[in-house]
């Protein structure tokens, strides 16, 4: 085990098996990643930080008693896989639904889902098609701007939704156009996996209502 699966043993108190399955899941994204772009080529050298980590740092924010996430525009599985394998090993019945529309995505994602016999579901469609589905937690990374993904996240959310959205260094101009049209209860905590980033955590999201 090197370093930097130590540490993010210590950090996020995980099992051994934890690692194991995250390694699956590294190995499995790069060799993907060799015949179509999945993750910027780039960030191979540092998926643990860059990724992985950035993508758990959600896992305290979902309350135990969250049955099902909607992860909006998941790509190559982040954060959805990483917080469905971190949900399994700690016992948890975490559902994650896995929402991308792009082909050779979606099938990456179903191979490591089919591989780690995990807790998901991958529908390959666009987020504005779903109309069966209302998630206790909805997340997105590396998306869209806040406005936008608010108007995605309304199809999928219920009175109770807790939306976890990773964000960079625009949050506070992105707040205040969302806040234009929405109503939310907002917190932010500063990201441990990157210093401009941030975590979003919304609730009691509502569409302002024209008069």
């Amino acid at each position: 085990m090197n370093q930097e699966h130590q540490d993010f043993m210590e950090t996020y108190q995980v099992p051994c098996e934890t690692i194991h399955r995250l390694t699956i899941y590294q190995n499995m994204l790069i060799s993907w990643n060799e015949r179509f772009n999945l993750v910027a080529a780039s960030t191979l050298p540092h998926i643990w930080t860059r990724h992985i980590a950035d993508s758990a740092q959600l896992m305290p924010f979902i309350h135990e008693d969250a049955e099902t996430l909607a992860d909006m525009g998941a790509g190559a599985g982040f954060p959805g896989l990483v917080l469905a394998i971190m949900a399994q090993d700690m016992k948890r019945s975490l559902r994650v639904i896995s929402i991308e529309s792009t082909g050779k995505k979606a099938d990456f994602l179903q191979a490591v889902v089919d591989e780690l016999k995990l807790n998901v579901e991958v529908r390959r469609e666009r987020v504005e098609a779903i109309r069966d589905l209302k998630a206790d937690i909805v997340t997105a990374r590396a998306l869209k701007a806040l406005p936008e993904l608010l108007q995605y996240a309304n199809y999928l959310i219920h009175k109770d939704t807790t939306c976890l959205f990773l964000k960079g260094k625009n949050l506070a101009e992105e707040l205040t156009e969302a806040r234009k049209c929405w109503t939310f209860a907002a917190e932010t905590h500063p990201s441990r996996s990157d210093d401009s980033g941030s975590i979003l955590v919304l609730k009691e999201l509502r569409y302002k209502t024209r008069r």
